[in-house]
This record gives structure tokens, C-alpha cells and sequence, in this order.
């Protein structure tokens, strides 16, 4: 089972509200994404769902037990990777591992499928303090996958990371998703875009907003930028299937608007190997998201 039911959950730290009376209920595997502005109560409520903090009130159960009753057999099924994921930094990977390996008294063919589904196969034996800020979130991963947990809690997992980090652990929840349930903090829309079947919006430690994906998305515009070797006329582009508005902002860079959720990257790509043309940048932003987000979380 995957389930967790929050009811009325609410928690102050002493006279400063960070949580209000909040109620959501997971069913399935997946990746819920907790979106919110910075201070809108995301850590705290990770912190609570992961026992790290107690609950004041309301309730919190997984699995239908009880969180401020059975902490200890709830801790066996979450896996929990805070945003700021202390590391020993003397210590070498599979050596970490192997600590923490023990201290769930785990054999050590746990290290090794925590290692092999990480990517962490050729950093094994390095120390952490000689690794990339990548290479550090998956030993982080590794840390909450180690007991093969039922439930990941993601705090901001893919803060500061490179492109090409970024995209190796957005593919990497992903993948986890499809047999755990995630929750996953961000406050980026792209992330959300990327990895997310669902979406929870926090804004002044209340649930504004609570839907699939797909239905956020669905009847909204999206912008499509992409930038050309050569110039084209904005007339050209305006003759794409579903094009509401095109618009040349710099160069031969074009942010080309379309009247779909269906992501659209892949018509302006035919379109410029129909005409011979190279592309530099192809990129999707979804305004009407961040639109909402904005609306929703506006002080």
C-alpha cells in the first residue's frame, strides 16, 4: 500500500502559523508535486509527514496507521531527502551506504540495488567530498532508498543542479515513481512539468489547489521558443496547426503561442527539417501554470 491521509493538520511555531488546517489523501504511485513559494509551510509539512517534527494537530496516517502512534513502523516505509542532504563528506559512497546499511540492519545487497537504480555505480568508491552537486543528490537518493521505502519525500531535490544534472534526476524520479509514491517539492513549474502526475499548491500553509496534472493543463495555451539558425517570417511560422500567436523577441529567437496542452516542440521540429533549418534552442513554457500558481499563491 501507498496510502497517506492528512486531516486537519495544523502547526505553529510559536506564534507564526505554518500550517492551516490542510487535508489531502494519496492512493497510487506516482510523483505528487507540493508547489508554493518559499516560507508557504512545504518543509514543515515534510517534516511531519516524516515524524521529524510532531503533530499539534489534526492527523497524519500511511497506511491507515497512525503517525503520532507507530512512528517507528511508519519510518520503515518512507524514505525522506531533505533539501539541504547532509552528507559525510569524509566518507566514501559505498562505505556511507554501508553505515547507514547497518544501522537499519540491512545486508549489504542493499547498498548494492541502492547504488545500481542511483547511477552510482562508478562513484562507489570516491569520497563524497570529491563529488558533483549531482553526483551528491543521488548518494542522497541512495540514503532514502536504502531500505526500499514505499513512500519518497523529495524537499527540493534538484536545487542547484547543472542542465545535464538536472535532467538525470528528473529522470531518475521518473522512474521511481512508477512503483513509489513521491512527493516532491518545488516551486518551479518546470519540474512540475517534467516529473508530476499531480499537484498540491501551498500557499500561506493552506491547500489552494489539489489536481491532476493534466487537468491544470487542459484547454491552456503553451509557448513554444525556439531559436533558428536563419531568419523566417513570422507569417510562416503563424501557418503551424494550432498557432495562436507568433512573436520574433530577439534575433532569430521566436516564442511561437499555441491554443494546446498537447506539447507542440515536436511540429516546430518537422517544420524546421522541412525547411532546412537548424535549430539552437527548443524549449516549452507553460504561462497558463504559472499563471494559476501566481493567481493562487499572490499575497
Amino acid at each position: 500500500m501507498k496510502t497517506i491521509s492528512v486531516k486537519e493538520l495544523s502547526y505553529s511555531y510559536s506564534n507564526d502559523i505554518a500550517l492551516r488546517a490542510i487535508n489531502f489523501e494519496t492512493s497510487a504511485s506516482g510523483v505528487i508535486g507540493i508547489l508554493g513559494p518559499n516560507g508557504a509551510g512545504k518543509s514543515t509539512l515534510f517534516k511531519l509527514l516524516n515524524g521529524l517534527l510532531q503533530v499539534q494537530e489534526g492527523t497524519i496516517a500511511i497506511d491507515g496507521q497512525d503517525i503520532s502512534k507507530q512512528l517507528l513502523e511508519i519510518k520503515s516505509k518512507i524514505g525522506y531527502l531533505s533539501d539541504s542532504n547532509p552528507l559525510y563528506d569524509e566518507m566514501y559512497v559505498r562505505e556511507y551506504l554501508l553505515w547507514l546499511s547497518r544501522m537499519r540492519s540491512l545486508s549489504p545487497l542493499a547498498v548494492d540495488l541502492a547504488i545500481e537504480k542511483t547511477g552510482l555505480q562508478t562513484m562507489a568508491h570516491k569520497p563524497i567530498h570529491e563529488l558533483s552537486k549531482g553526483y551528491r543528490q543521488r548518494v542522497g537518493l541512495a540514503a532514502a532508498l536504502i531500505h526500499d521505502p514505499e513512500i519518497l519525500i523529495l524537499d527540493e531535490p534538484t536545487t542547484g543542479l547543472d542542465p545535464n544534472q538536472l535532467e538525470d534526476i528528473r529522470q531518475l524520479i521518473v522512474n521511481l515513481g512508477k512503483d513509489k509514491l513521491i512527493l516532491l517539492s518545488t516551486h518551479i513549474m518546470q519540474e512540475v512539468e517534467a516529473m508530476c502526475d499531480r499537484v498540491l499548491i501551498i500557499s500561506k500553509g493552506t491547500i489552494v489547489a489539489d489536481q491532476k496534472l493534466k487537468e491544470m493543463l487542459k484547454n491552456q495555451q503553451q509557448i513554444v521558443v525556439v531559436e533558428f539558425d536563419y531568419r523566417v517570417e513570422e507569417a510562416f511560422l503563424s501557418r503551424l496547426d494550432k498557432v495562436v500567436k507568433v512573436e520574433n523577441t530577439e534575433g532569430y529567437t521566436y516564442e511561437i503561442t499555441f491554443g494546446t496542452e498537447t506539447d507542440m516542440r515536436s511540429t516546430v521540429f518537422d517544420f524546421a527539417h522541412d525547411n532546412n533549418l537548424k535549430i539552437l534552442q527548443l524549449r516549452q513554457k507553460n504561462l497558463s501554470l504559472e499563471a494559476q500558481f501566481k493567481t493562487l499563491t499572490a499575497s
